[in-house]
């Protein structure tokens, strides 16, 4: 065969009838079925006359229903143009072996996608059979693209995760900017190879002068002799062991003494020093004074703050824990158990002991605090315990979350978002209660993560949770997600 008749048959055959004429229509039926995984054979008017699948596993799917039913009923309301145009071709006779992707729904709600290519075709002069169709037919080959769907899914969850990731990263970095610049101590950052200086802060420029902004610049060459020793030798033991003891420097700018701590880390492969110089004196008063504006916060924090001994007797609280507790003065609560107040009596308090032994912490436990006069407040309680120093304690936050349930009891979704949360419904809502509402909030939660994913596109929403654009838009009628619109397929 030469080149004019390939270019004659586009790629095709280029003597068919020498090979293939006379093929009779049982082999002729496997040949074509064997070309894909899904074979329509359509009429003029659309209507599906036959069908074959390549697969035993696509047969098990209940698609045999698709046969007496017009092609456009049996696709996606998306995919209906693309169905519609083929078949126009087909009937003007100016169809071609192009390929389009039309989406089938399914009974479990996920779609069956695939790429269909029309070839009409005629039959041989002769008398047909007694039975023969004398309408003009056409063959829809379908190929499964379920496999490039998953691919595809998959690749815009990677694009969207390692967008999200980049914004994460911009974010820290802006914090730790504004971080660096607004530090009132002096911090230098200094390469651990080359003890040159990387970057400083405002303060730093303030304690040391000019001097860092000199090019190749070193910390010892604002030391006094008598401290370039002990800065080498921090430096070494950084090096060494990865962590070393502040020692006290002076500067040839002051005779004030200065503190150096300095911590060391890595960083595009290389090793690094983070360096804080600060006068002894003031990280005193500093420390100070940051512990007493602390307390001055706890004591006038919208969320109740207890401090107890580590068997849980209150050692101090402030007025918010009172207030819900109903008690006048903080006397009255001190060498109380907390668990006097707590919901569940001796399960609630051996529950967060076990864990802060343990774990050192609690996060968001859910319970109810009782006050002395009956009332009752749903509160989340995280807690911390500190074993360190001369007097060990353990401390308690408790957040009074009543109005957020009230919040969401709007929504018809009154069970808690943690498995945690939902054990304590148990003996208070039927079960089957529970998990029926607890299915319906578990599909909302996720359909409303798709959309945030995909920034409110429906369509690849739909994709990625594996529904139809008509199971989508119902579900997001029934939970009253957004702004439906004009965009929304007709049901």
């Amino acid at each position: 065969m030469n080149s004019e008749t390939q270019e004659q048959h586009g790629g095709g055959f280029g003597r068919p009838e020498r090979f293939l004429a006379g093929l009779d229509g049982e082999l002729a039926g496997k040949l074509i079925a064997a070309a894909a995984d899904v074979v329509l054979i359509v009429d003029e008017d659309g209507v599906i006359q036959d069908m074959a699948f390549g697969s035993e596993e696509l047969q098990g799917h209940g698609y045999q229903g698709w046969l007496g039913k017009p092609w456009q009923d049996t696709v996606t309301v998306e995919s209906q143009p693309k169905v519609l145009e083929m078949l126009r071709t087909m009937r003007e006779g100016t169809a071609s072996v192009r390929w389009r992707h039309v989406n089938h729904p399914t009974a479990d709600g996920a779609d069956l996608p695939l790429s269909y290519s029309l070839v009409p075709f005629r039959r041989s002069e002769g008398a047909p059979p007694a039975d023969a169709d004398p309408r003009r037919h056409a063959v829809a080959f379908g190929r499964d693209l379920r496999s490039q769907v998953t691919l595809q899914q998959r690749l815009v969850s990677a694009q969207v995760s390692m967008e999200r990731d980049y914004w994460r990263l911009r974010h820290v970095e802006t914090r730790y900017r504004l971080l660096f610049q607004q530090s009132s101590e002096a911090v230098l950052i200094m390469n651990a190879e080359t003890e040159r200086l990387e970057e400083a802060n405002p303060a730093a420029y303030k304690l040391l002068g000019d001097r860092p902004r000199r090019s190749n610049w070193q910390l010892s060459e604002s030391l006094q002799e008598a401290s370039r020793a002990d800065v080498q030798d921090l430096f070494a033991r950084l090096r060494t062991n990865g962590r070393a003891d502040p020692v006290n420097v002076r500067l040839l700018e002051h005779d004030q003494p200065v503190q150096l701590v300095a911590s060391m880390f890595r960083q595009e492969n290389a090793s690094h020093f983070l360096v804080r110089l600060t006068p002894p004196e003031l990280s005193a008063e500093s420390a100070d004074a940051r512990g007493s504006q602390l307390m001055r916060i706890m004591e006038m924090a919208p969320d109740g703050f207890v401090i107890t001994d580590l068997e849980g007797r209150i050692i101090a609280a402030n007025r918010t824990f009172l207030d819900l507790a109903q008690l006048p003065n903080e006397e009255m609560a001190r060498g109380e158990l907390i668990d006097r107040w707590l919901g569940r009596a001796g399960v609630d308090l051996s529950v967060l002991l076990s864990n802060l032994r343990q774990h050192g912490v609690v996060r968001l436990y859910a319970t109810r605090l009782r006050g002395d006069y009956g009332s009752t407040a749903e509160v989340e309680i995280s807690a911390v315990s500190v074993v360190s120093g001369d007097a060990p304690c353990l401390g308690f936050t408790i957040r009074d979350i009543g109005r957020r349930l009230e919040g969401e009891a709007k929504l018809g979704k009154d069970l808690p978002r943690s498995a945690g949360q939902m054990t304590d419904l148990v003996g208070r809502v039927p079960l089957r209660d529970i998990v029926r509402e607890t299915t319906d909030l578990i599909e909302q939660l996720c359909i409303e993560a798709a959309l945030e994913l995909t920034n409110d596109n429906r369509v690849s929403a739909a994709e990625m949770l594996g529904l139809s654009r008509q199971s989508l838009y119902v579900k997001l009628r029934r939970f009253g997600i957004g702004d439906l619109g004009s965009d929304a397929p007709n049901s």
